[in-house]
């Protein structure tokens, strides 16, 4: 049944500028993790239906990368405007399927504007070079050039910034796109093709499926249209899209899972560590890709960063998203729960305390307390795991070389913290650290204009800044010969 209806909510698929549902006619369910409700369905749509959005996507390259970029930057502002004009319906939207409290979706709707009005900007600056020539009667140009159809699959936590990411630089560079959102969260990612249509961007130019991800991955990875493929979501799935991407050599950006320290020394101010604590860990109730896995605080100021700490979590409001003062919504589903207490079991057996929260709210559902655990060892599941929920473990340190040690004993290099105020040790930790990005003194640090992204197991290039709009463009070089002079 339907809780609210919303004239954004497109229960159907965009391929070539026709809203459409699956061939076989079968539906997905999509449900509000807050009260566990039917709010409505989408196509499980599979290889057939991407074939003819990677069809669609590759005829429509063959004008709009004829356009000029003035054009696609005034197209994108128009987009822009379009999503800040109509903030407060999509952020409803984006609360009703995935939990997130109204001012985080209404934050991350804020968000995806900015994307494309950046990207609007990068589109201009997407600079060539002309290189001094060794032949007397040569010129040597380079040039930047759209790399063709680009695939995006975008996760179920951030369902509108994270396609922001993708489209926008897709749209700049004068690429066109076949997108795959979660199926758990599909209104926040449909919702762009009827933003798209809305500000004249042309049919074709952006596809976007749900349905079966072995299915549509399979296709988008095989298809030789195909160039490039954007991929947010687990280092598990990553790693298959880029062994199957293989075959074709298609370009990918890998944005994957972390498991992010939080390392607060003794010099730190602890209550401001305390307050970028609370949004590392618990933005999103713990389920995003950047958020703290382990709190590393060093012995001196340990017991009283943990009592700050876990007094400042108690006094969390959890509650439905859509209800005034909610601060933490409900988990994605109920495995996600599981895993959680899963985590919990593990570190209580093996001497972990549990300081507050722990067990399930008292609302049902896929509630959960925000957590905090002291006495956190090397041997718990969550060292080494990722959590992706409100549980925050708190390890003890003694000098600043065991906290980097600490820190880097994992595969991943996605997002890191830290608390000093010592101005040395602000450089010899944040160049210690095998991360792609590190907050000092900030517990939150993504931005449009800087580069986001991972090292090692965590993902391959970057989304954001300058640089995010580089894996979207061919450099090619021209040798211009028989000039005469």
């Amino acid at each position: 049944m339907l809780q609210k209806s919303s004239p954004f909510m497109k229960q159907a698929n965009l391929i070539n500028g026709e809203w459409v549902g699956a061939d076989s006619g079968k539906t997905i369910d999509v449900i509000n993790p807050a009260t566990g409700l039917k709010i409505g369905t989408v196509p499980n749509s599979g290889k057939a239906e991407t074939q003819r959005a990677i069809n669609a996507a590759a005829e429509a390259f063959k004008t709009w990368r004829k356009t000029s970029v003035l054009e696609r930057s005034k197209l994108m502002r128009k987009l822009h405007d379009a999503i800040l004009d109509n903030q407060d319906a999509l952020a409803e939207l984006l609360t009703l399927e995935q939990g997130k409290s109204l001012a985080e979706s209404k934050g991350e709707v804020g968000m995806s504007a900015a994307y494309i009005l950046w990207y609007a900007e990068e589109a201009r600056r997407t600079y060539g070079d002309i290189v001094p020539s060794p032949w007397a009667d040569r010129r040597i140009l380079v040039t930047k050039e759209p790399v063709g159809v680009i695939a995006a699959i975008t996760p179920w936590n951030f369902p509108s910034s994270m396609l922001a990411r993708k489209i926008g630089p897709a749209l700049a560079t004068g690429c066109t796109a076949v997108v795959k959102p979660a199926t758990q969260t599909p209104y926040s990612g449909l919702v762009w093709g009827a933003l798209c249509e809305e500000v004249g961007i042309p049919k074709g130019v952006v596809n976007i499926l749900t349905g079966s991800a072995s299915e549509i991955g399979g296709e988008i990875t095989s298809n030789p249209l195909v160039r490039k493929i954007t991929f947010t979501g687990s280092t598990e799935i990553g790693k298959i899209l880029i062994k199957q991407a293989a075959d074709t050599v298609k370009k990918v950006s890998m944005e994957l899972g972390g498991n992010a320290p939080f390392i607060v020394f003794d010099d730190a101010d602890v209550d401001r560590a305390v307050e970028g604590a609370m949004i590392a860990k618990f933005r999103n109730s713990g389920q995003t890709c950047v958020c703290t896995n382990r709190f590393l605080v060093q012995a001196g100021i340990y017991d009283s960063f943990v009592e700050k700490f876990a007094t400042a979590t108690a006094k969390l409001k959890v509650g439905d998203g859509l209800e005034s003062g909610t601060q933490q919504g409900p988990l994605i589903d109920e495995k996600a729960v599981e895993k959680v207490e899963e985590f919990i079991a593990d570190a209580k057996q093996k001497g972990g305390k549990v300081i507050t929260g722990g067990k399930r709210h008292a609302l049902g559902g896929s509630f959960f307390e925000p957590t905090v655990i002291g006495d956190a060892k090397a041997d718990m599941l969550f060292t080494k795991e990722e959590i992706f929920g409100p549980v925050a473990p708190v390890y003890k340190f003694e000098t600043e070389q065991e906290a980097i040690d600490l820190a880097n004993d994992t595969q991943f290099g996605l997002a890191s913290y830290f608390y000093t105020q010592d101005l040395g040790r602000v450089f010899r930790v944040s160049e210690g650290l095998k991360y792609g990005m590190v907050g000092v003194n900030e517990g939150m640090i993504t931005t449009v204009e800087a580069p986001f992204g991972g090292v090692k197991e965590s993902g391959l290039g970057k989304e954001g800044g300058h640089q995010g709009i580089e894996d979207y463009l061919d450099t090619k070089y021209v040798c211009v010969g028989g000039l005469g002079l």
